[in-house]
């Protein structure tokens, strides 16, 4: 039986599709990519504050991704995706400076309260929370607001004793 015309032209159609252009990046290899570049696990100085969005759909990537130092503090990881087009920038977590009081050593613990102090353009926020986790100067940790226990708990960083931050720039 000859092939219809129309079913050719549609073969020839999807042959010519991309296969990445209808498959979603998945956000967990551009964890693992900033991961390996930065040499730091997500939460922990020099690496990703945060994993990337999970909501966010970016095409799939059909080559290596491109990463690179944004900022002039290398604040952020630039990671591009020339083919499919897209662009993401991930903060990364501060690394405390070798003179800082308290390097290294825990200054907030489990179970403590302290001040969580929101900041973003031109504003800031303080409340009380409790912390979930224990964490230096610099790191990154889970706290839960204190007046509501069903919230969901944030990750701030560690400012100083008895406080930590959340910065919205």
């Amino acid at each position: 039986m000859p092939f219809k015309p129309s079913i050719i032209a549609t073969a020839l159609l999807c042959a010519a599709v991309p296969a990445n252009a209808t498959t979603p990046m998945d956000p967990a290899l551009i964890d693992r990519a900033v991961m390996e570049f930065t040499g730091a696990a997500i939460g922990q100085p020099g690496g990703a504050r945060l994993p990337v969005d999970r909501r966010m759909r970016l095409n799939a990537c059909g080559m290596p991704l491109q990463i690179d130092w944004y900022g002039k503090n290398r604040d952020s990881v630039q990671v591009h995706c020339p083919d499919a087009g897209w662009r993401i920038y991930v903060a990364i977590a501060q690394v405390p400076q070798a003179d800082e009081p308290g390097t290294g050593q825990i200054v907030v613990a489990r179970g403590e309260t302290v001040a969580i102090v929101v900041e973003g353009g031109g504003f800031s926020l303080s409340r009380q929370a409790v912390a979930l986790e224990e964490g230096a100067i610099g790191s990154w940790i889970k706290v839960q607001p204190a007046q509501d226990k069903k919230a969901e708990p944030v990750r701030a960083q560690v400012v100083r004793p008895g406080q930590v931050a959340v910065r919205l720039h």
